[in-house]
């Protein structure tokens, strides 16, 4: 499979923007598969919804370059085309001196040609010297092509493209005027989720505009030119193909309050002989099942409708009673706790507001409290998930007062978690945590969760 990736030169340079437009036109032609550097959900649920193909993650910090090529190898089947959106500047990464999570390690371990996005507001001649100084940074990146960003009327990109052509050797393959309607709808964790902006007729309005610009100023044709079969693609994740008979359900949440999920864990549940089976903790009630996972999310932005579907509440409190084995990541965590309270003055809340949740969890949750953002890393020491060590990520506004003497199955050697660095509480077989764990990574945690719903005494009645 030919493939691209596109990075830019820092962030809010319009990578996303022009990937998320260049991929949209290309599915009109040909089956695309995107990819999105980093642990993110919301890049890849637009990524999803214009090609109609799962985005999968590849993140050099939690996976190792076998688990990078084998995701990689495993979602290129029946595709014509790749299309890898980097994650801020091309270098930043998880260290100061070495490039493990960066934009660049992805370029390296596939060994794909890159395409950089510049921010050329206001700079010319300096653009071929921001080319030639990332060119140079790291010569094994090979950066093929370049796209400016914010260009205005005039010479500005006559001069621009002149000298990047001459003194770094490489095409300039489109330019982008600064216009206000390349801006997608923001929100406190970053973008809209795609599912939920999708409803919206101005929303999609919106990609449209931006897919139409886009087709308008670049050379669709110069850049798939540039697109070659990576030097290293590997071979799918032998955890994609050890398949196993179905004899599991496996519940998930997935609606407009929760949808932060990678795509690799449902084809994970499958191969381990689980289907899952998804349900709205807004709209429905519980369905049986022989485990529950209920991702991160926006419950925030939901919890006067989550509270008053307390028949959902309620079912889960019970299930939970019952040691069905029950995973909560971020949002989810948020949702079994006893409540949200929301402060005055967040999102235009006019006064303090709270409103109660499944109570599976002793603590309360409160937002806004100060940004947690970052890698973590620790050891599962019991629970579903067994022992095991784990890489992954946090990024939350909120923070949860938990009772005191709580048991905690996650210990962390780097990030926050819910207490000074003991994460995944622990409730009969239920687990809650802020760490997002990516399922490739943590497949051995998944096998186990797994095992946990085929005990007897773990299921329903």
């Amino acid at each position: 499979m030919r493939t691209l990736l596109i990075s830019g030169d820092r962030s809010g340079c319009g990578k996303t923007s022009i990937t998320l437009a260049i991929s949209a036109i290309l599915a009109k032609r040909m089956a695309v598969q995107t990819y999105k550097v980093g642990m993110d959900y919301i890049d890849p649920s637009y990524l999803t919804g214009v090609t109609g193909r799962p985005c999968r993650n590849l993140d050099s910090y939690v996976l190792d370059a076998d688990g990078l090529r084998g995701i990689y190898s495993h979602a290129a089947a029946g595709a014509d085309i790749g299309i890898i959106e980097g994650v801020r500047g091309l270098y930043e990464g998880s260290e100061v001196l070495g490039d493990t999570g960066s934009t660049a390690s992805i370029a390296k371990a596939l060994g794909v040609n890159t395409i950089l996005v510049i921010n050329a507001k206001s700079i010319t001649r300096s653009a071929a010297a921001i080319v030639r100084g990332f060119q140079c940074f790291d010569p094994d990146v090979q950066i093929k092509g370049v796209i400016l960003n914010n260009v205005s009327a005039g010479r500005h990109l006559e001069k621009a493209k002149g000298a990047i052509e001459h003194f770094c050797g490489i095409p300039v393959i489109g330019a982008v005027p600064n216009m206000p309607e390349m801006e997608l709808a923001m929100r406190h964790l970053g973008l809209v989720p795609y599912r939920e902006g999708s409803e919206d007729s101005a929303f999609s309005d919106r990609i449209s505009l931006i897919t139409r610009i886009i087709e308008e100023y670049i050379d669709i044709d110069a850049l798939l030119a540039i697109a070659e079969e990576p030097q290293s693609p590997g071979v799918p994740h032998p955890a994609f193909a050890d398949k196993r008979e179905p004899d599991l359900r496996i519940g998930i949440a997935y609606d407009e309050a929760f949808t932060f999920y990678y795509a690799d864990l449902f084809d994970l549940l499958r191969a381990g002989g689980a289907d899952p089976l998804f349900f709205s903790p807004l709209h429905d009630r519980l369905p049986n099942a022989d485990g529950y996972i209920i991702g991160g999310g926006y419950p925030e932005l939901y919890s006067e409708a989550l509270e008053e579907n307390s028949s959902m509440r309620d079912a889960i409190a019970e299930v939970s009673e019952n040691h069905v084995p029950v995973y909560a990541e971020c949002g989810g965590l948020m949702y079994l706790t006893r409540s949200i309270t929301k402060k005055k003055g967040w999102q235009g809340q006019a006064n303090e507001s709270t409103h109660g949740m499944c109570g599976v969890f002793p603590g309360e949750t409160m937002i806004p409290s100060g940004r947690v953002l970052g890698y973590v890393e620790g050891e599962s020491l019991t629970g579903p998930f067994g022992r095991a060590v784990f890489r992954g990520h946090e990024f939350h506004y909120s923070e949860i007062q938990m009772d005191s003497d709580q048991q905690y199955s996650f210990r962390l050697s780097r990030g926050k978690g819910i207490d000074r660095g003991n994460d995944g509480i622990l409730v009969a077989n239920t687990v809650g945590s802020y760490a997002h764990l990516h399922p490739v990574a943590s497949a051995e945690m998944i096998a186990s969760f797994l095992e946990c719903c085929r005990q007897p005494d773990t299921k329903q009645n």
